[in-house]
C-alpha cells in the first residue's frame, strides 16, 4: 500500500512533493485496491471541508490538450477550490444533503451550491448546482438560482444516477479523499475542516 505514503506525502508535503506522474500511479493503484477489495465508505465520512489539490482533468479535456496536462497536476496555493459536504440537518440518516464548491480567487469568492445524495454501496455522490454566489472579502455582492434553482431539486432526487454529475470515491481516509468524476478524471483533495 505504498500508493496511500504518496497520496499522503502529495496532501502534507509543502516543498518535496511527489511528481505528477507518480501521484496519479498512486490514485490508480488505490481505485484498483478499492474495485479489488470492494471497500465501502459511509456518508458521514465525506462531510466536512476538502481542499483540492490534485487533478488529472477529464478524459476529454486531456485529448483536447495533446498531453499538454501530463498525467495531472498539482492545483497552485493561490488557487483554492474546495467542496464541502453537508448532511440533511433534517434527517441525517437519508443519505442527502447539501454541496459547496468555492473558488477563491485573491479577494473575491465563488460558491456554487446545490444537492447530493450519496449511493453508500457504489461510493458514489451525485450533485447538481443550483445556486451561485459571489463575494468580495466575505461581502455577497451577487447570488441567484441557476438551472432551476430549488425547483428542480424534487427532480434531482428522483433522476438516475446515470443522468447526473458524480464523483465515485475509491479512498476515503481523514486526511484526504480520491475519486474518478462522471467524465473520467482523477482528483484527490485534503481536508481543510
Amino acid at each position: 500500500m505504498d500508493y496511500l505514503n504518496i497520496l499522503e506525502s502529495a496532501v502534507t508535503s509543502k516543498n518535496k512533493k511527489p511528481n505528477g506522474e507518480l501521484v496519479y500511479e498512486a490514485l490508480l493503484s488505490a481505485e484498483k485496491e478499492n474495485r479489488k477489495e470492494s471497500i465501502k465508505y459511509n456518508f458521514e465520512q465525506l462531510w466536512g471541508e476538502w481542499r483540492l489539490t490534485f487533478i488529472t482533468g477529464t478524459k476529454s479535456s486531456q485529448k483536447k490538450m495533446g498531453g499538454l496536462l501530463g498525467k495531472g497536476f498539482y492545483l497552485p496555493p493561490l488557487a483554492k477550490i474546495t467542496i464541502s459536504y453537508n448532511a440533511d440537518s433534517d434527517n441525517p440518516k437519508s443519505l442527502q444533503g447539501r454541496v459547496a464548491n468555492k473558488v477563491n480567487v485573491g479577494l473575491v469568492t465563488f460558491i456554487i451550491s446545490g444537492p447530493i445524495k450519496y449511493v453508500e454501496k457504489r461510493n458514489i455522490m451525485a450533485f447538481d448546482f443550483n445556486h451561485l454566489s459571489m463575494s468580495i472579502l466575505g461581502n455577497k455582492l451577487y447570488e441567484q438560482d441557476v438551472r432551476g434553482g430549488v425547483k428542480s431539486e424534487h427532480e434531482f432526487y428522483i433522476n438516475s444516477i446515470s443522468k447526473q454529475a458524480f464523483f465515485s470515491y475509491f479512498l476515503v481516509t481523514e486526511n484526504f479523499i480520491a475519486a474518478r468524476g462522471r467524465g473520467g478524471g482523477l482528483a484527490l483533495w485534503k481536508k481543510e475542516r
